[in-house]
């Protein structure tokens, strides 16, 4: 195998990698071995037609494709192994040789790690914050847990109101066919939510338990299923059930059942010192992202697309499992919002952007300042990192490849960083 490397603009790189002939031809006669017994030829059994006899019948490149996919990974992987990249995104690859007794020759297209020119990053001037605690912010947080604590109670004598939660049975149909997808039963739906599209819920305000109800909305035009974007619909609905939630008193038995005050008072004084501490956290987050925000405009660094469009494609991946995780698939996720998934990215790729930028700044800073972990400072956080697994630290660090330990490392001199750099902010 060889290897070619072409610097091209905004921190990109094109490798040629060549695959010797043999190899591509040991690679081609495995793909044979694998596929034969799929292949039916005529005057012999099945998976006992000869290699020469099958490509005469269906043409030299019948088994190129799979030979291709089972070199790419390998030949790619043991090639930027002893290069002196430092990639950071996937190959884009594109086949530029692939014929009987000649080498197999492809390019990978990848984005290289951009140099980061630091600014000023030290006295960074940030607006001074002051931390105050108001009553209606208290009386908020009762009525939170207020609401966890209510009680649904069913209603039977008047129509749905705004805020009931109700169980419906609904079809829908568009130009009079009912389309997949569109039908549910005993659904429940709390009015006012904003779980279906335009103005579905407020339609059903005013209707009787058992009455049906014909609801007239417009799907919107960037709707997912293209079949549907832009359509009027119809949908025919029951409503089988409309619950209330009933909401507890706010007095000194409330406070017992909730807390460990005996007192609303008491309680009151303990919601009011745990909202303060969150803004104290949100305020010193808030100035690390002024700080950032103000480090990044002062430095210069050149971001290759292919890059912001792998970390977008990351945190769409993360944004899929933490919705799966509350039992809504991406598509289902796509259907209640009217999303798409070309929308979903474009709206996650500035804070790609950002977090790149953050990153490789905060990177740079560190190595700027000479930042250096402590054995005694990693130990730490495995220690933390085993407690929230439930596991002991040692049993951790056996499981741990060199790799992990480097990125934990990593983050602990990011964290370092941004420390330095927030406390040495000045406020005005």
């Amino acid at each position: 195998m060889s290897l070619q490397v072409e610097k091209l603009e905004k921190n990109m790189a094109k490798l040629t990698i060549e695959v010797s002939a043999e190899e591509f031809d040991k690679a081609v006669n495995q793909a044979y071995l694998k596929n034969r017994g799929s292949i039916n030829m005529p005057g012999f059994r099945k998976g006992k037609a000869p290699r020469v006899m099958i490509e005469k019948m269906y043409g030299a490149g019948i088994f190129f494709e799979e030979a291709a996919n089972s070199l790419i990974p390998v030949a790619y992987s043991n090639e930027i192994a002893d290069c002196d990249l430092d990639i950071v995104s996937q190959p884009q690859i594109d086949v530029v040789q692939i014929e009987q007794g000649k080498p197999f020759i492809f390019t990978a297209e990848v984005a290289v790690k951009p140099e980061v020119t630091l600014g000023e990053y030290k006295g960074i001037e940030v607006p001074k914050t002051t931390i105050r605690v108001t009553k209606d912010e208290i009386e908020k947080e009762v009525d939170k847990e207020r609401e966890n604590n209510a009680r649904t109670i069913t209603v039977e004598d008047r129509p749905v109101e705004d805020g009931d939660i109700t169980s419906i049975d609904f079809e829908g149909f568009v130009d009079g066919e009912a389309f997949e997808g569109g039908k549910g039963e005993n659904f429940s739906l709390t009015i006012g939510s904003h779980s279906f599209i335009d103005t579905f819920e407020e339609q059903l305000i005013g209707k009787n338990i058992g009455e049906e109800v014909e609801v007239n909305v417009t799907f919107p035009e960037e709707y997912h299923v293209k079949e549907l974007a832009g359509k009027p619909a119809l949908f025919k609905v029951i409503v089988h059930e409309i619950k209330v939630k009933e909401l507890p008193e706010a007095d000194d038995d409330f406070a017992k059942d909730v807390s460990e005050f005996d007192t609303m008072k008491e309680y009151r004084a303990d919601i009011k010192a745990k909202i303060r501490e969150q803004k104290e956290k949100d305020a010193q987050t808030a100035k690390e992202d002024t700080v950032m925000e103000k480090i990044i405009e002062n430095a210069t660094m050149e971001i290759p697309d292919l890059m912001v469009e792998g970390q977008t494609q990351q945190m769409v991946d993360n944004f899929e499992r933490r919705i799966q995780q509350q039992g809504l698939s991406l598509e289902q996720y796509f259907q209640f919002t009217g999303l798409t998934q070309e929308g979903l990215s474009e709206q996650m790729r500035p804070q790609a952007l950002k977090t790149i930028q953050t990153s490789l700044v905060l990177e740079a800073i560190a190595e700027a300042e000479d930042i250096q972990v402590s054995d005694e400072r990693m130990e730490e956080e495995i220690a933390n990192m085993a407690k929230m697994y439930q596991m002991e630290a040692d049993k951790l660090k056996e499981v741990m490849g060199d790799y992990e330990k480097e990125q934990i490392k990593k983050d602990l001199a990011l964290q370092e960083a941004i420390t330095l750099v927030t406390e040495a902010a000045k406020e005005v």
